[in-house]
């Protein structure tokens, strides 16, 4: 990620990093994913999501506390700031500190109460509190048993007490089987491991040895036997193993009744399923959600057009959502897959919006693939289904980068004056940044440089009215740039004339 010879620092953009970043963390290549995304920190250090990506790294990893630090760093300007608070409570909840994780899953419920992910916390972080202390309805007391130890006029000690404490010796030896025996449920294939460490302990000449580093070896065993031992309780605090294989069960059998038999109101499940797989992909979700998009396709297949009418424009919209999910983990082919799929259905069933939103989706991943013909045609086949000058604005210039991208300069202009005129329609200051930076980068190719700086100049105001600051430095610089080429070849020109007059 660095250049440590030279010391030159980072060689690319914030946005490259992170877009590295996340598609590392999709690979599940979580070290190299922190790596990128310490490289972006370090262009932007306040980066909000940035932060919580990198979070989730440290996650994946194991490494509860620095996930932690990075929630609680992107809350510090913005205690409201969703993604953050759900990062810190997941992050309190991985270290076992369930009652602080309930109060942050809480407060981001009630900030964003249409996001499952904070109810499904909150869901899991009281059910990790029940586990390990107890609910109060459990809890019973009882006026039974023998109490006159407690009495201060009785100075003898009950005469069967030695006889009781054998008794109760006895019934924590069980207990103490029975806990073992849910150790190695809990750990499955780590259990043996942790016997044979156990093993290792009983070699004197083993344990008094030390590694290269001088760490002795009892201490490395013992450490390793107390992180599984940790593992151990969290995992029984999270949920115990009878727990785990009953709600398996029932969830199973809810779902080859629902496979197999509609439920009462198909359309409202289905809308239902839609949003959360909506909602799981617009956080960064994706598995999630590429899984219960999934599951419900499989489901919807089942049902016939009598129980559920628009079946067809139903699958169309999971293809979709399953295509866009596909594109973020990095898979294009199967994408493109999909979204083809959602198109020949929108074809069979005349269905004109879900026509524009295949067709706009196929297109993207051409453009992401490098296959920039072929996505202009598809995008150009979209052109009479778009509605509204936003659509029409994005669509523009899509194209026009794909000219751009071709090196068919002269396309790129006019689809960016296009797009520059849709953005003006509509008074949108984004789309009149971006029309204006395409047309400046063709002008500054076709060699037209005061138009060029024209452009570039009208894009600076644009970024200064939103505020953006790395879009303003962006553009002074290719604006300095294009100043000296102008005069560079302005003087080059008037040399040529000079020599010629000579």
């Amino acid at each position: 990620m660095y250049d440590n010879e030279e010391g030159q620092g980072p060689k690319s953009t914030f946005s490259t990093y992170v877009a590295e970043g996340d598609q590392l963390f999709q690979k599940g290549e979580y070290v190299k994913a922190v790596e990128s995304f310490s490289t972006a920190l370090s262009l932007q250090p306040d980066d909000k999501n940035c932060l919580v990506a990198r979070s989730r790294c440290y996650l994946k990893l194991g490494d509860a506390e620095s996930a932690l630090k990075d929630a609680e760093t992107s809350l510090q300007d913005n205690k409201c700031f969703f993604k953050g608070l759900y990062q810190k409570a997941e992050a309190l909840y991985t270290m076992g500190d369930f009652e602080f994780a309930l109060v942050y899953y809480h407060r981001g419920n009630k900030l964003r109460p249409e996001l499952q992910e904070f109810r499904l916390g909150i869901q899991k972080a009281q059910e990790a509190i029940d586990n390990s202390v107890g609910s109060p309805s459990s809890v019973k007391l009882e006026n039974k048993g023998d109490v006159s130890f407690f009495h201060k006029s009785n100075g003898v000690r009950p005469k069967n007490l030695n006889h009781s404490h054998k008794r109760e010796s006895k019934k924590h030896g069980r207990k103490m089987d029975k806990s073992e025996k849910r150790a190695k449920e809990l750990l499955g294939e780590l259990y043996s491991d942790r016997e044979y460490l156990e093993k290792l302990l009983q070699d004197e000449d083993l344990i008094k040895g030390k590694i290269r580093t001088g760490e002795r070896v009892q201490d490395l065993i013992v450490g390793c036997i107390s992180y599984l031992d940790t593992r151990t309780a969290f995992w029984q605090q999270q949920k115990p193993i009878y727990a785990r294989q009953r709600d398996r069960k029932l969830m199973q059998q809810q779902w080859n009744r629902v496979l197999h038999k509609p439920p009462s109101d198909p359309t409202r499940y289905v809308l239902n399923s839609l949003e959360e797989i909506d909602t799981a992909l617009s956080v960064g979700n994706t598995e999630s959600g590429l899984k219960k998009a999934r599951e419900l396709m499989k489901a919807v297949k089942e049902w016939s057009e009598e129980v559920l009418p628009n079946k067809r424009e139903v699958l169309g919209n999971l293809h979709s959502y399953i295509g866009n999910a596909l594109m973020d983990l990095g898979n294009m082919d199967k994408a493109l897959h999909q979204h083809e799929k959602d198109l020949e259905l929108a074809k069979k069933g005349d269905l004109m919006d879900s026509k524009s939103r295949a067709l706009d989706n196929i297109g993207r991943v051409y453009a992401r693939i490098g296959k920039f013909q072929q996505a202009i045609e598809v995008w150009e086949e979209k052109l009479p289904l778009a509605c509204g000058g936003l659509e029409n604005a994005w669509l523009f210039h899509e194209i026009g980068r794909c000219y751009l991208e071709l090196k068919l300069y002269r396309e790129a202009r006019d689809y960016g004056s296009r797009s520059l005129m849709a953005a003006d329609e509509i008074s949108d200051e984004k789309w009149q940044l971006n029309a204006s930076v395409l047309m400046a980068q063709a002008e500054l190719k076709l060699g037209n440089y005061k138009a060029c700086v024209t452009h570039f100049e009208r894009a600076l105001d644009r970024a200064k009215l939103l505020q953006d600051v790395s879009a303003s430095e962006a553009i002074q610089k290719y604006l300095i740039l294009t100043v000296l080429r102008y005069f560079t070849h302005t003087e080059s020109r008037l040399k040529d004339a000079l020599v010629l007059n000579t």
